[in-house]
Order: structure tokens, then sequence, then C-alpha cells
């Protein structure tokens, strides 16, 4: 790189600092507790020119290594976003409450198996499930008490659910016309990445197809009505807590990203238009600088990706943005006030990596959803990582680092390697059908087995050491009280069920799932129809019903 180009940079990134805060970096102070100043962003000085630098480059740039904001926190911090989800909805709405008095900027809903699976809290499948680990939602009702006094229109909701994820979109559409917000208000995110599922989480409904058509169908209509909402959340978190690499969470969830890509291209949607409401959502594990160099790699090959493969041609359309979550499968039973430790040390990865919003687990969710206590813990973990430690400050402040910049460069190169192994599965070269190859053959479930396989050899031989599980076991620690689910909590939610079913317009119910099956059969948008169908208080579980009988199920192939 020729020196020039390092003052050029430099120069580039004081105007846009400049424009976005109103004033020049020197002038925008940030200090050490010690009273010495900060600048925003560290480089190279301008007669050093370090080879492969513009693969580095300054914040806002592509590739985005070093973030897609040039201001970084000091422009806007991570969003705080607690997963939160428990027995009825009015209860959960409670946490909600508490939660944001708090501090938190969002709320991210956790749905009990029933409602993930696309079932009622009355069917036979859903008993001593409901409400369990998540809460429970069978209708716009239940998403109207869920939500209840919370401004839709200024805290944005994620929603972390795949199979029936259109379903229950349409409930929340339908709950917040009821409390007066319109769609175009709405912020927030769904997650509804169908392939994960495949991959790792099994939480699926209908084969490959049909998913990929209500997911199309849910890129399109968000697209016109829902300026500020992220239909698809391409989840890596749940493929690395099946025990996936680091390099495979990463290489599975691009793939997958890349999938949904080509689907919204498919649908004759421009990328430029459709790209920059796509977001991602990564675990954040203990391996710290292994997990900063995941997140820096993640950007810079989604942006050269979406850029040379797919005709990005703006910043947005090119800028990976995504929540992190710490790695629930990192906490012990054993010694558990230890995974306050752990918790703050992967947030402050995903922190030093850039994320865009975090959730910080608890001590206690390897044993039981959280307790009101703990559930505050995490949340002051990140409060105190903001507000105490300066790691704000500075944009990509490991940047520059031999270590994190041969991890980032090596965590690059392993997760090209699988894209292209990926691309390789089915002939047709795209990703697309290389993904449905994989998830059809197994070869996804085979990788990340044998990589859980190798992890749990690890620690059964000692070679890989955990604090309270094969090393330093002796404690005088108690053991935890947990959260307890009463009985009473699905017994009253299949009651209100029932009183629902019984008050409701029995005829147009009727008329709306006749109508959702027909235009199933066709090619019609099915998310209009399933709105007004919900409007009309048919269920999340009558709606997953009907599309069963057009759809079909999707069985996984054995695999031994």
């Amino acid at each position: 790189m020729d020196p020039d180009d390092i003052a050029r940079g430099r120069r580039r990134f004081d105007e846009r600092w400049t424009a976005m805060r109103g004033r020049p970096p020197e002038r925008d102070e940030a200090r050490t507790l010690s009273g010495s100043p900060v600048d925003p962003v560290y480089g190279p000085g301008d007669a050093d020119a370090p080879a492969g630098f513009e693969r580095i480059g300054w914040p806002g740039e592509y590739p985005f290594t070093r973030g897609i904001y040039t201001t970084g926190y000091r422009g806007k911090p991570w969003t705080m976003r607690q997963f939160a989800g428990f027995g009825s909805a009015s209860d959960t709405n409670a946490r909600f409450h508490r939660l944001l008095q708090s501090g938190s900027d969002g709320i991210s809903i956790a749905f009990d198996m029933p409602t993930l699976m696309g079932l009622d809290s009355d069917h036979p499948r859903a008993r001593g499930e409901v409400g369990h680990c998540g809460v429970a939602i069978d209708s716009a009702q239940d998403m109207e008490r869920l939500l209840a006094d919370i401004p839709l229109d200024e805290v944005t909701t994620s929603m972390t659910i795949s199979g029936p994820a259109v379903p229950l979109f349409c409930t929340y559409v339908v709950a917040a016309e009821r409390a007066g917000v319109g769609p175009a208000a709405l912020g927030g995110t769904l997650q509804t990445d169908i392939f994960k599922e495949y991959i790792a989480q099994k939480e699926w409904i209908f084969p490959p197809e049909p998913h990929l058509r209500l997911i199309g169908d849910l890129m399109e209509w968000t697209q016109q009505h829902m300026p500020r909402y992220h239909p698809i959340s391409i989840s890596g978190y749940h493929i690395r807590e099946a025990g996936a690499t680091a390099a495979q969470e990463l290489a599975f969830t691009l793939a997958d990203g890349f999938g949904y890509v080509e689907l919204g291209q498919s649908r004759g949607l421009a990328v430029d238009d459709f790209a920059p409401r796509l977001s991602f959502f990564f675990d954040a594990h203990i391996d710290f600088f292994e997990e900063i160099a995941k997140f820096r790699a993640a950007r810079r090959i989604w942006a050269r990706w979406m850029r040379e493969r797919y005709g990005a041609t703006t910043d947005r359309a090119q800028w990976l943005r995504f929540h992190t979550q710490t790695a629930g499968v990192s906490l012990t039973a054993q010694q558990p006030e230890n995974n306050v430790v752990r918790t703050a040390i992967e947030a402050l990865a995903a922190v030093l990596g850039g994320t865009n919003s975090l959730h910080t687990n608890a001590l206690d969710e390897v044993l039981a959803l959280p307790t009101e206590e703990a559930a505050e813990v995490a949340l002051r973990t990140q409060q105190v990582l903001l507000e105490e430690t300066g790691v704000a400050s500075v944009v990509d402040p490991l940047g520059g680092s031999w270590f994190v910049e041969a991890s980032t460069d090596r965590v690059e190169a392993d997760v090209e390697a699988l894209l292209a192994e990926i691309e390789g599965l089915h002939a047709a070269g795209t990703m697309t059908a290389g993904i449905v190859a994989g998830i059809e053959s197994g070869w996804f479930t085979g990788r990340i087995a044998d990589a859980a396989d190798d992890f749990q050899r690890s620690v059964d031989s000692g070679e890989r050491r955990v604090v309270g599980v094969n090393a330093y076991t002796d404690t005088v620690a108690q053991p935890l009280q947990v959260l307890r689910i009463a009985e009473e909590v699905e017994s009253d939610q299949v009651e209100r069920l029932r009183i629902r079913r019984q008050a409701r317009d029995t005829q147009l119910v009727t008329r709306r799932l006749d109508d959702l099956a027909e235009a199933a059969h066709g090619s019609a948008n099915l998310v209009p129809l399933m709105l007004d169908a919900v409007r009309a208080e048919v269920t999340v579980g009558e709606l997953c019903a009907t599309l069963l009988d057009v759809f079909g199920r999707y069985t996984e192939p054995p695999d031994f």
C-alpha cells in the first residue's frame, strides 16, 4: 500500500466523523480514568504502510473489517436486548417492563416449545411444555397481553422463532394494530431462519421449499409495508450451541445468508433494497480472541461477497449488522456463580468485535429460566462494560494487533474454504442448492457432530480444562434457587384458549382458513391472508395445521 493512502484514509475518516458528530475528532473528547485523552480511532502512522492494510482499513469503509459505523459506540452504544419469555404472556410482560425500566433498550421474546413448533397450547403434544422454555402465544390476544403498555413504535421487538415465524409475525402486526401502531411504525427483527433449523436446532414444520416460499412472501410484504423491520435474522447462535467450531458457525451462517439473498433476487427484489434489512445473530463463546476475529472476519467476507457476487452497490447493502448472545453452552451447572465471569468475558469479546446489539446470559440459565435477580445481573454486566471500562471510547481498539489480525485472516480463510465446499455440494453451483443438498445429505449435521465430539473428548480427557467441571472442583457454594413454572400456567392458558374459540365467529374462521388453503395451492403472497385470519382470531396452531395439509411435514433423513 502506498503510504499516502494511509493519510488519505485518515482524512476520509476525520471528514465522516466531523459530518456525523458535528465537530472534528480532536474536539470530540473521551478520556481514560486517569484523564488522558483517547482518540476515536487508531491506525498506522502516515509513513507506515503495512502489507494488506486495505483489508483492515478504517471504520465505516469497505470492507468494514473495523466496523460498519464510523463513530462506533461513541456515536451510538450497542442495543442492550435481554432475551426473556416464561409462563404466561402477562408474566413475561411484567419481566419486559422491569428490564426496560432497568435500562434495556429493546425486548427479545423467547417462545415455549409448543409455540416454536406451531402447536396451540391445547394440542396433545404440548402437554407439560406450555410456558416452560419461553412464553406461550396462541393468538393475537396473547400477543396483545404480552406487549401491553409497551410503546411498540419506540421499542424494537425481536422474536426468536423460525418454523411458524410468519404466523407469529402476523399476531404481532395485528396486536400492534389494536394498540394503534401501524406496520410502518414497527421496528424489530424476526428470526425466520429455517436453514439453521434443518442444520442445527431442528424446529421446522414444512419441507424446505414451502418454508422458503413463506420467507419470500414475508420479504416482499415487509419491503412494501414495514421499512423499519428486519424480516430475517440469520442465526449462527444455534449452530454454535449445537457444537460447531467458530469457523463452522460463521461459514454455515454466511452461507444461509447468501441463500436468502438468492431467494430475494429470485423474487425480483433489488439487492440494494432488501439486503440492508437482513441481520445476523452470532454466539460469543469463551475463546476471547478467536471470537473477536470471527466477528471482524464476518463483516469482511459478507461485504466482499455482497459486492462481488451479488452486485450490491451501496454500503448499507454490504453491511453485516448482527446481534450477539453470550454462549449458553459455555455455562456450567457446577459452580454456577462462575458463569457471571464467563458471560462478562464473552460480552467483552462481542463488544470489541463490534456487535450492534447484545444479550448477556444469566448465571442460572444452565439450570432453568433465569430469575429476576439473575437477569438483572446479566443486564448490569453490559452496563458496567459500557459505563465503566472505556471500551466504547475507541472504534475497533484491537485493530492492528498482530495476533488479532492474523486470527482474523485465519478465520476468513477457513470460512472461505467451507463456503466453497458448501457450494460444491450441488452441481447447480448456487449457495441455495448447496445448502439444501447439505441438509438432505446430513452433511451439516455430520460436520457439527464431529466438532462437538472432538470438544467433548478433549474435556473428558482433561486436555481442555473447564473450571468447576474438571479443574478446581472443590467449592463452598450452595445450590441455587431457580425459577419454577407452576402447573397452573398451562391450565390457565388452555382455558383462555377454549373461551376464545367459543367467542369467535366460527363461520368467519372457516372461511379464512379455506381462503388460506386455496391460496397455498397457488402462488399468491400468503401474508395478507394470514393477517386476515389472525384478525378473525384464528390461532397460530390452526394456521400451521392448514398449511401442513397443503405443504406436508418435513422428516429429517436418518443418518447413522
